[in-house]
């Protein structure tokens, strides 16, 4: 691969794996494509913009704009029917780049406007789907995808046609393409479901050794000062690799996945229980493909092992907040087992998920046994007074001077996570895609249409033709077509749900370490961040403790990293609540800079008491949070049989909603319910 081959392929970790999985894909499309994850700088993008030049030339029907095939041409082409003899032309195979912020129109095509309007015919103009059939289709930044154009995506990849039933027009095309995509974890996880429509994943990572990183560097500048012969070096190699490839796709009908490999395919996936049928499909498809490479007849036991480590990692994610991985020992252990000559070898296999080597089995155990404890402790003893309560915390909130130290810090697990409610920002705002609040969004329901405010986002024909109807006579028409001026252009008003910034303040004193306080607080913020995620919210987190407060998290689509940063939160010391609250002003003052249309909700988890600063200063600090208009839910964790009522201040001071802590489960009441009121945006 010439444009590859500036970075040599020992200074990315897991750069092998990726160039395997793009030549299994190039040997064989129907694998479905590659997920390339690692962190930025580490020549994702390169890697997979080279691939196209190694593909071989196609055969199309000459004039054709959805590149059939003239050997067996789609009879429902929208460009056919096209005869028998049609005129077949040569051209290379396109690799086409879905970018993030793309329209729907963009993505799947949409009316002819133009010709709609002058000549007075419908007329479908193609879209990217087009475009890509029979090549690749490249979405950089996949997981930044919006939501829509994600469910497009996602019907054309299975069905390998692309519907189009809008404005007017009902169109259906062939869209078979190999999808590569390529993110970086740490902007936030994909959906699920467009996770396990890619075949195979690979994780890329830079290498820390210099001498590899300086022969990175060194490349790169000779490819900077002369590129044409820098490629050149590498022509003949890139011939090679590009002959090697056709000659696998021709060897490809003839390779044999004997009953003993596709035991081994079953058995693998079976035991590390992904779920559904569609990793042993793959699987199979990448272990033929790779056979066809290695120029064997017959699907191996190797070829079985390579597609697996390549197929299943992204399909045993049981919670967002997983990372894809798979245990090789486990895996050489399952080929090993289906390797028996004995048919019902398998039915070792239910033996696994109990056994020594099962890392969740394993696991669970001894994490649960003190936790479930912690509940049964608390109810077998008698429930202190208030004053004996409060003696305790004060206790815990003076053994430790502050976020740094400290004499007296603690670590709580996190409790279950569960359904919250839908808390949400009230009004209709105009912000990124997702799913929390209602919005004005380039999607959804079409609630209207008014003139464009500058420049025309997705016409509205009917609004558009009914405003210059009344004027084509004084307009002078005498043909078919309409006689149309800017004033007669109307846009369509969509209604649907955005992405909202959740930034949570957090609690992290001595007085959430009592009682066991933390555990269940952690459990709550853990689901209030995987709703986030489900809802392609960005989140932040601040914590305070001792004498300020610190920004954990900064604001990021990376809900996993907020995850991870909770389970390590420390809890000791006094409790800041103003400098918690000041802080989060400061966070959300500084977003609103990067990204003014995204709304924050700010999302405060303290049982109110405040020892450092003084209560005064917190509902001081609350209040004016309120009048620069952000919206705020105050998440009330105080507990006992005496309560000060000091969250539920707080959340009057901003403006916004207490909630209590036992009360945050979407189960807690019936429906769903809004916890934010209606406020003057």
């Amino acid at each position: 691969m010439s444009a590859s081959a500036r970075y040599p392929f020992s200074a990315v970790v897991g750069m092998d794996d990726l160039k395997l999985a793009l030549l299994i894909n190039a040997v064989s499309p129907a694998v479905g494509g590659v997920l390339v994850r690692g962190e930025k700088g580490t020549a994702k993008s390169t890697v997979v913009r080279a691939l196209a030049t190694l593909l071989p030339d196609l055969d199309v029907v000459d004039g054709c704009r959805f590149a059939c095939d003239p050997a067996d041409p789609d009879p429902r082409c929208p460009d056919g029917p096209h005869p028998e003899d049609a005129v077949p032309a040569e051209r290379s195979a396109r690799l086409v780049e879905l970018p993030v912020g793309a329209s729907e129109d963009r993505l799947v095509g949409s009316l002819d406007i133009e010709r709609a309007l002058t000549e007075g015919v419908k007329a479908f103009e193609p879209g990217l789907l087009a475009a890509a059939h029979r090549g690749v289709l490249y979405v950089d930044e996949v997981n930044l995808l919006h939501d829509h154009l994600v469910d497009l995506l996602l019907d054309a990849a299975a069905m390998g046609r692309s519907h189009v039933e809008r404005e007017g027009v009902s169109v259906a095309h062939a869209a078979r393409f190999l999808l590569v995509g390529t993110m970086n974890p740490e902007e936030g996880e994909l959906r699920p479901q467009l996770l396990d429509r890619f075949g195979l994943t690979v994780e890329v990572a830079a290498t820390r050794e210099p001498t590899e990183r300086a022969e990175v560097v060194r490349r790169r500048l000779a490819f900077e000062t002369a590129p044409e012969a820098f490629a050149a070096g590498y022509a003949r190699e890139d011939a090679e690799l590009a002959d090697h490839i056709r000659a696998a796709r021709k060897r490809l009908p003839g390779v044999v996945l004997t009953d003993a490999a596709l035991r081994q395919v079953t058995a693998v996936c079976a035991a590390f229980e992904v779920d559904g049928l569609r990793a042993d499909i793959v699987t199979a498809r990448a272990a033929m493909a790779l056979a066809a490479w290695r120029d064997h007849t017959e699907v191996t036991s190797d070829d079985v092992r390579d597609a697996a480590r390549l197929a299943l990692p992204h399909r045993r994610r049981r919670d967002p907040f997983d990372a894809p991985d798979l245990d090789e020992d486990r895996l050489q252990e399952a080929l090993d087992q289906a390797g028996d000559d004995d048919p019902k070898g398998p039915e070792d296999a239910p033996e696994e998920p109990g056994g020594p080597d099962d890392s969740a089995g394993s696991d669970s155990s001894p994490q649960e046994s003190p936790e479930s404890a912690a509940p049964d402790d608390a109810t077998t003893s008698p429930p202190p007074s208030s004053d004996t309560g409060h003696q305790q915390e004060e206790q815990q909130e003076t053994s430790g001077a502050g976020p740094g130290q400290q004499t007296g810090d603690t670590t709580s697990e996190a409790g279950e996570p569960y359904r919250p409610r839908l808390l949400s920002v009230s009004g209709i705002g105009q912000g990124t895609p997702g799913r929390r609040s209602r919005a004005e969004t380039p999607y959804g329901r079409t609630s209207g249409a008014r003139p464009p405010r500058e420049r025309v986002g997705t016409l509205h024909l009917t609004e558009t033709l009914r405003a210059a109807a009344p004027h084509q006579r004084a307009r002078g028409r005498t043909g078919p077509g309409l006689r149309l001026q800017s004033s007669d252009l109307r846009e369509a008003v969509r209604e649907g749900r955005e992405g909202n910034l959740v930034l949570f303040c957090v609690d992290a004193s001595g007085s959430m370490a009592a009682r066991q306080r933390m555990r269940a607080v952690k459990g709550a913020v853990l689901s209030l961040l995987l709703d986030a995620y489900q809802r392609r919210d960005k989140v932040g987190l601040v914590t305070f403790r001792g004498r300020g407060a610190e920004l954990d998290l900064p604001p990021t689509s990376s809900v996993e990293a907020g995850a991870r940063r909770l389970r390590e939160l420390r809890t000791g010391g006094r409790t800041p609540l103003a400098a918690g609250l000041l802080r989060s002003a400061y966070v959300l003052r500084v977003e609103r800079l990067r990204d003014p249309r995204r709304r924050p909700l700010l999302v405060v988890v303290t049982d109110g008491r405040a020892t450092q600063g003084g209560l005064d200063d917190a509902l001081r600090a609350g209040a004016w949070i309120g009048s620069q208009g952000v919206q705020s839910v105050v998440v009330d964790c105080e507990s006992g049989a005496v309560r000060l009522g000091l969250a539920g201040r707080l959340a009057a001071a901003m403006g916004g909603t207490a909630v209590r802590l036992e009360e945050l489960g979407a189960d807690a009441l019936s429906g769903l319910v809004r916890h934010t009121r209606h406020r003057a945006a």
